[in-house]
């Protein structure tokens, strides 16, 4: 089972002005972030704008991802898709250029919604493969929301060893934990609670742009020094309640930016509300 407790850098996609990835600078920030000290890197993740990214793109990433981080932390790849096939060849891919883990959003738009059905198609990918499972709750973007029934199922699976928890409900996130699951918060304004509760750790997006101050926190909560765990947090807090109500990768990536990491740069999907100032 891979060790995934502490940080993990939900890590951004870098691109030119014509919105190529710049490769360059990707490895760039790998060496920035591992240097920084995070636990983790999550390649092809949300804040990496993996929806606009294609298959190629996602494995060329995680192909580069995987030699750069030699071993100094994790490596998660994101390997969701709207069918199971794909989902089972990008998760194959990932765990053969030496992935840790993979993470897989639930079947969305009009896949299965219910609980048996989930289940079937997370047994699926779990037998396909023989590395870790983390599963991905934001019902927020999916409209599906992992039951915490269906939760105590999955973990029974082989390889379904974490959840990233990104709703934003501190009670379900408490009652995730309580079923034994390895659970991983994604939600940023909650961290500093979360990881009070007892989460493993994170799968955190904000670390983008601060990721020295997300692996001291962590290690503050660790160490038992809550006092300073807060202190930083009243620091960190303003922006990460800035990201969560705003255009949220936009305003990651800007942050990022600003502080060395980064171009700044989305694809077109964001780009008018770039124009507009959220990036």
């Amino acid at each position: 089972m891979a060790q995934l407790a502490g940080v993990n850098l939900a890590m951004q996609t870098p691109f030119d002005e014509d919105g190529t990835i710049d490769y360059r600078v990707f490895e760039e920030l790998v060496d920035k972030y591992v240097d920084a000290g995070v636990h983790g890197i999550v390649f092809g993740s949300g804040t990496g704008q993996h929806p606009y990214l294609t298959e190629a793109e996602c494995n060329t990433l995680y192909e580069i991802s995987a030699k750069r981080v030699n071993g100094r932390c994790n490596v998660i790849c994101q390997t969701s898709a709207l069918n199971v096939d794909e989902v089972i060849r990008r998760s194959q891919h990932a765990e053969s250029v030496g992935a840790n883990a993979i993470m897989v959003l639930p079947p969305y738009l009009e896949g299965p919604s219910d609980d048996d059905g989930l289940f079937e198609f997370y047994k699926e990918v779990d037998a396909s493969i023989s590395i870790d499972i983390v599963g991905y709750n934001i019902p927020q973007a999916t409209g599906i929301a992992v039951s915490v029934s269906l939760l105590k199922r999955l973990i029974e699976l082989p390889n379904y060893k974490y959840i990233k928890d990104s709703a934003g409900d501190v009670i379900t996130h408490q009652e995730f934990i309580g079923t034994g699951a390895n659970v991983l918060n994604g939600c940023d304004p909650t961290t500093i609670f979360a990881f009070l509760a007892g989460a493993k750790g994170a799968i955190w997006g904000a670390a983008n742009y601060m990721p020295a101050e997300a692996v001291k926190l962590y290690n503050l909560v660790q160490s038992g020094d809550v006092a300073a765990a807060f202190s930083l947090w009243e620091k960190m807090l303003p922006s990460l309640l800035f990201i969560w109500r705003t255009e949220y990768v936009a305003s990651v990536l800007h942050a990022a930016q600003l502080r060395g990491f980064g171009t700044g740069r989305v694809r077109k999907k964001a780009a008018a509300r770039i124009a507009n100032g959220a990036g």
